[in-house]
């Protein structure tokens, strides 16, 4: 059977996906040597070993036959197989979706082949453009800026390639097109120019900015970071996603900083271009930038071709905005600091100061290091920023930093280090009074015990059943609805709460009768001005329109009043219950989907299925805390 043409993309992720130890080690014995790998060259004859592979480079050599190349050229060698036959294995056992390319797209193919390469040549020259411009007057302010406010020398700047984008509208468009003589089409893919609304023409993406110029892992220019010299919005813009950048997959300043990292075998990675640019400037080189976007997997692959150790130190800001960014990173790339294959951690700066800040106030790069060497692991952090502004002497924020260590700790494979993190936790929700760690250790292993987090090797037919008996969604969904209209009806200091509730969650009365009552109390609040005490009355008005089902609403017994003088804690969890039964619901399409479908015939949408239900799975656990940490025996 003669083996498709595979489309570029295919080769490219498998070249991404495909690890030269991995592989080679299935052929050779590999022993450590340094940061490389050791072994006998199955290509000649040998006694001793000359054959090495280099993990940061992706690569094998022989000193002693000559023999070289990637992974790929590896099996080619080895197994005497085509180069297609070997992408397709690859491609399989590394998960990656196949494209192939019929024959009349392979001249498309050599089109857009040079198209690309022009893209590249386009790019070089716009940056060389911004560079000569920052040495004009119209330039002046900026590169005053870059040596007075930022303090940057002749030499960094040049090593980055700073530039300044002229404020005129049609000034790089004249440049490119008119003198340069490009295809406007071109540079318009490049992401330099803008089609005008009107459609009149085009003008500059960039005008009147600091230009800041990202390089692939090549050094091949890909796309521009643009800093505002005045007041406008956004303070920074970044190229449009293009045929050669993907911000997602891209991180500034790697092609300087790989070297160093496996040197120092740690990556360090900021929220800022001036962050990396400071600390290359300071002697420390490793660091890069993530593009103003959470930290991706794909990001994080690309670090950890470079460190041994898998280490990666998140040096985010420390204020809100920086916290939230490192929480998203970290949720991003959890599963695997979890399984131990990245050893993640967070470093926040004294005073809330980002990088850039400290080295200006400080001025001393050894200081940044020791900070960097001592960094807590990502879950030191994530538990002490629990304790974040919360009261433990408060029955529901004690709850609420309770509950959200469970959930941290309930990710964790190695029995050792779960206990490690149960006995500190415990301690911590007990500063004053060590006679109550061992019970709040014993608390803690019971919640973590009760979420039943499914088998991290995949899904097994065993493991596959609901985690909701079929059939008892309705009467979840039927005591949770009734408590949030009860509570609304009886309490309007806590309707505000339950709006918000709802909004956030996004998430809509379900049973009809229940919707109908809503409908009517938000309409009766909008004609009255939303007058809280009257709204049981000017109901009770209507009541002759209301199904018998919601009329034991309207009145309170001694249990249900005794329930909801914990309001804000039945709000949570009433919320979590309706918000569960919709995910139980999403959980049991996506088992269905994923076991109706053959992983060898349509992969991608068997990983998506796959990766849904898990999704879908750990949304439930996270639920069934909010449920249970608020002790409701009624939901």
């Amino acid at each position: 059977m003669q083996i498709p043409r595979l489309h570029p993309d295919t080769i490219d992720q498998v070249k991404q996906q495909a690890d030269i130890v991995d592989v080679v080690s299935e052929h050779v014995v590999l022993r450590k040597r340094g940061k490389d790998y050791l072994g006998l060259c199955p290509f000649h004859e040998e006694k001793t070993p000359s054959f090495s592979v280099s993990p940061t480079k992706q690569m094998y050599y022989c000193f002693g036959c000559q023999e070289g190349g990637n992974a790929i050229k590896f099996l080619m060698e080895v197994g005497k197989r085509s180069f297609s036959e070997v992408v397709l294995d690859l491609a399989r056992r590394y998960q990656v979706p196949v494209q192939t390319l019929e024959p009349e797209q392979r001249q498309e193919l050599q089109r857009q082949l040079s198209q690309r390469e022009q893209l590249y040549e386009i790019l070089a020259v716009t940056a060389s453009f911004y560079q000569h411009a920052l040495r004009q007057s119209q330039g002046h302010l900026a590169l005053e800026y870059l040596k007075s406010e930022r303090r940057l020398l002749e030499e960094t700047i040049q090593q980055f390639q700073l530039g300044y984008a002229p404020a005129g509208w049609e000034t790089l468009y004249k440049y490119l097109i008119e003198q340069k003589g490009y295809s406007v089409k071109l540079v318009e893919q490049a992401g330099l120019i803008v089609l005008r609304k009107s459609g009149g023409g085009y003008y500059d993406r960039f005008r009147d900015r600091l230009m800041i110029p990202i390089h692939d892992i090549q050094g091949r220019v890909i796309g521009f970071g643009g800093r505002t010299l005045s007041d406008e919005q956004p303070k920074y813009l970044n190229s449009p996603e293009t045929e050669l950048f993907d911000k997602s997959k891209t991180l500034f300043a790697l092609d300087k900083a790989r070297d160093a990292i496996s040197k120092q075998d740690r990556a360090v990675v900021v929220e800022g271009y001036f962050d990396a640019i400071a600390l290359y400037a300071n002697g420390i080189h490793n660091a890069v930038a993530s593009l103003g976007t959470a930290l991706s997997l794909d990001q994080v692959r690309l670090l950890l071709r470079y460190t041994e150790s898998k280490q990666i130190v998140l040096n985010f800001d420390a204020d809100n905005a920086g916290t939230t960014a490192a929480e998203r990173a970290i949720g991003s790339i959890a599963s695997l600091a979890y399984q131990g294959q990245v050893q993640l951690r967070i470093l926040n700066l004294p005073d809330g100061k980002d990088a850039d800040e400290f080295l200006k106030v400080t001025g001393e790069p050894k200081k940044y290091q020791e900070l960097l060497a001592n960094a807590p692991l990502w879950l030191d952090w994530q538990i002490q920023q629990t304790l974040v502004n919360q009261d433990l002497k408060q029955a529901d924020q004690f709850q609420k930093v309770a509950q959200q260590m469970v959930k941290l700790l309930s990710n964790l494979e190695d029995p050792n280090t779960r206990t490690h993190y149960i006995q500190e936790c415990a301690q911590l929700l007990s500063p004053s009074d060590d006679r109550l760690v061992p019970l709040l250790v014993e608390n803690l292993q019971t919640q973590i015990k009760k979420l039943n987090r499914p088998s991290s090797k995949g899904i097994g037919k065993n493991q596959l059943q609901p985690t909701l008996p079929v059939g008892t969604e309705g009467k979840l969904l039927e005591q949770a609805e009734a408590l949030l209209l009860r509570i609304y009806l009886h309490f309007p200091e806590y309707r505000q709460a339950i709006i918000d509730t709802l909004e956030e969650r996004d998430l809509l009365f379900s049973l009809s009768h229940h919707r109908f009552l809503w409908q009517h109390i938000l309409e009766i609040e909008r004609k009255s001005g939303g007058q809280p005490d009257q709204l049981i009355s000017l109901l009770q008005d209507h009541s002759i329109k209301f199904p018998a089902e919601i009329a034991h609403l309207f009145h309170l017994d001694e249990k249900t009043q005794q329930e909801i003088l914990r309001s804000p804690l039945v709000i949570r969890a009433a919320a979590a219950s309706m918000e569960r039964v919709m995910w139980e619901k999403n959980r049991r399409y996506y088992l269905k989907e994923y076991k109706k479908l053959d992983p060898s015939t349509d992969p991608e949408r068997w990983n998506s299925c796959k990766q849904n239900f898990y999704d879908a799975e750990r949304r439930i656990r996270e639920l069934d805390e909010q449920r249970q940490f608020a002790f409701l025996d009624v939901i």
